[in-house]
């Protein structure tokens, strides 16, 4: 359509206020063309410059790019996915400008970033977001060092391509030493429209699950248990609407994963020198996916968190939720090495190249089995004397009482009965004084509170898995003070309509929770869904704990297993509106997300 046809259009009736915005975009489509034409003849647009300094301009734009084979449209910063990598230095006060060159709202928040509330970037909270053809100036001191990302908090813009690392150096000689420093930012890409994959997940949530029972896993449960035991097992599931195979709402039917935006095919490539200290700086700017890291044939020292420095620990393995960070070390003495990592449920991977040459590669592993849910993921802390079988799944050895006291247990909200208290001595969970209704499909009375648990996958795969007992951040906690309350939230969410919550209240029903300035407190979260969910507390650190309530680990993301409860002490030290939510993308936009008010 023409601009003269738009005249015509607000001459024959169009209401001025549309004609004028649509008058605006197209002003601004045009503007913005010729930057569209430059970028697209970069030679490689998923690279990311490297951006040093105090002062940084950010443009914000539609880039077309293909990682699939075909041509779509991603959300881009300065022209690149992912976006460039900043450097900045503890105690420096830095200033961003990011220009908005899109059709719609954006924004930029720094996550993991202790700063002004003002600056946090998350649009309707802090601020009002930058509109089209305006630019927005971030400016505030850096409190930190360490590895951190960047990300929008606007529409689907992180699902396109908005997102990019921070690296910050320390303002004292760095007690991390290496030779050689590489950002690994995994993430996922689809070439579907974000918002058509939230209306497939609204309309079956199992829409993208491709592992799912089949006639065939009957017949195999049936030769090993039964007859009896295999129908008894899939009633029981069946009954309570759950799926034991939904560890990922979407998959690798529809995601392509990457490594620093290149697909496996491009193979991105570390170079080194035999014996040089390497150190990944591993950040999982995915939307929806947790990824399983190794390196075949080579030792992994985890040596920082979430930007926090904690006691080396050498592993083979780690999982990184969405949102968390970890930089390990590495010493290659071979010519070539594969970067490996899988997802959560096994459908895809992404691999890159660690060596001494380019063109040089070493072998990839193929995918580990995916591995369903057990009862202890769905029940928490069993009572044990019930059935020693029954964490197995042999229900043939299970009498009726026994089966019918194991489904009270799950308490499921749309009609099953209340659980009876177990002689297990685990933390007894209660959910919060909330009207419970149709948002929320279970509950668990038990919940388990172990944190050396890696997770559904990587229980005993022969590999030295990383641990979130296994974390101690260097120094201890930041503020000594005991806590003077608790504050309980349950992770909630229906399944089968696609609602994600906290105690059964999406956003846009929920009241924001009031924090008292420089108040020390408690978090209590309990998972009460099958599901793992990384839990993100903008503006302040959440100083996670051990079961018996000693330190642990400072991070800005902590993420829940199914049926675990976690605690974790927050100092409410900065003023302001602050988002408390899921990192999970499409939970987050189903309603896993509150208001934090510190006053």
């Amino acid at each position: 359509m023409t601009l003269k046809s738009r005249s015509t259009l607000a001459l024959n009736g169009l209401p001025r206020r549309k004609f004028l915005k649509r008058l605006a975009q197209a002003g601004l489509f045009l503007a913005t063309w010729p930057y569209l034409k430059n970028t697209k003849a970069q030679p490689d647009l998923h690279v990311a410059p490297v951006l040093t300094g105090t002062e940084f301009d950010l443009t914000i734009a539609n880039t077309p790019i293909n990682i699939t084979g075909t041509e779509r449209i991603a959300t881009t910063i300065n022209g690149s996915l992912p976006g460039p990598t900043l450097y900045w230095r503890e105690g420096d006060t830095v200033t961003l400008r990011v220009k908005n060159l899109l059709l719609e709202e954006t924004s930029i928040h720094w996550h993991g970033i202790i700063l002004p509330y003002q600056m946090d970037g998350a649009p309707q909270i802090s601020f009002n977001g930058i509109a089209p053809g305006e630019t927005f100036t971030y400016r505030f001191k850096v409190q930190q060092s360490g590895t951190y990302w960047y990300h929008s908090h606007s529409e689907m813009q992180e699902q396109t391509g908005l997102y990019g690392a921070i690296v910050i150096e320390p303002a004292m000689p760095d007690t991390i030493q290496s030779d050689r420093d590489y950002v690994v930012l995994l993430s996922d890409w689809t070439d579907e429209d974000p918002m058509a994959v939230f209306g497939k997940l609204k309309k079956e949530s199992a829409y993208y699950n491709y592992n799912q029972p089949t006639v065939i896993d009957f017949f195999k449960d049936t030769a090993k248990e039964g007859i009896q035991s295999a129908f008894e097992k899939r009633h029981m599931w069946n009954m309570m609407r759950m799926n034991r195979t939904d560890l990922s709402d979407i998959s690798a039917s529809t995601y392509t994963y990457l490594v620093n935006g290149k697909p496996s095919a491009e193979n991105w490539l570390g170079l080194f020198k035999p014996g040089e200290k390497v150190r990944l700086r591993f950040v999982n700017t995915s939307a929806q996916s947790f990824f399983d890291v190794r390196i075949p044939g080579l030792k992994m020292t985890v040596v920082a968190a979430d930007g926090q420095n904690v006691d080396p620990i050498e592993v083979d393995e780690f999982r990184i939720g969405l949102a968390e960070n970890y930089d390990v070390i590495v010493t290659p003495e071979e010519k070539a090495y594969t970067l490996f990592a899988q997802s959560m449920d096994r459908t895809g991977c992404v691999h890159g190249t660690l060596a001494t040459l380019p063109g040089l590669t070493a072998p990839v592993p193929v995918l580990d089995k995916a591995e369903p849910l057990t009862m202890e993921d769905m029940m928490g802390a069993m009572d044990h004397s019930i059935d020693h079988g029954m964490a197995d799944m042999d229900h043939s050895k299970m009498t009726p009482e026994q089966m019918n006291h194991m489904n009270h247990s799950m308490h499921n909200m749309d009609g099953m009965a209340g659980s009876q208290a177990t002689n297990k001595k685990v933390a007894q969970a209660h959910h919060a004084n909330t009207e419970f209704g149709a948002s929320v499909d279970m509950r668990v009375d038990t919940p388990r509170t172990n944190l050396d648990d890696p997770g559904i996958g990587l229980r005993n795969n022969g590999r030295r898995v990383l641990t979130y007992a296994d974390l101690h951040t260097t120094g201890g906690a930041l503020d000594t003070r005991p806590p003077t309350r608790e504050i309980e939230l349950h992770l909630t969410g229906n399944m089968q309509r696609y609602t994600w919550s906290f105690d059964g209240l999406e956003y846009n029903r929920a009241n924001p929770i009031h924090f008292r300035h420089g108040e020390r407190f408690r978090v209590i979260l309990v998972n009460d869904t099958m599901m793992t969910h990384p839990i993100h507390l903008h503006g302040m650190w959440s100083e996670l704990e051990t079961p018996d309530g000693q330190f642990q680990a400072r991070k800005h993301t902590i993420v829940v297993q199914p049926a675990q409860r976690v605690t974790f002490l927050v100092t409410a030290d900065a003023l302001g509106r602050w988002p408390w939510h899921c990192h999970l993308f499409y939970h987050m936009h189903a309603g896993m997300f509150r208001e934090v008010v510190v006053s």
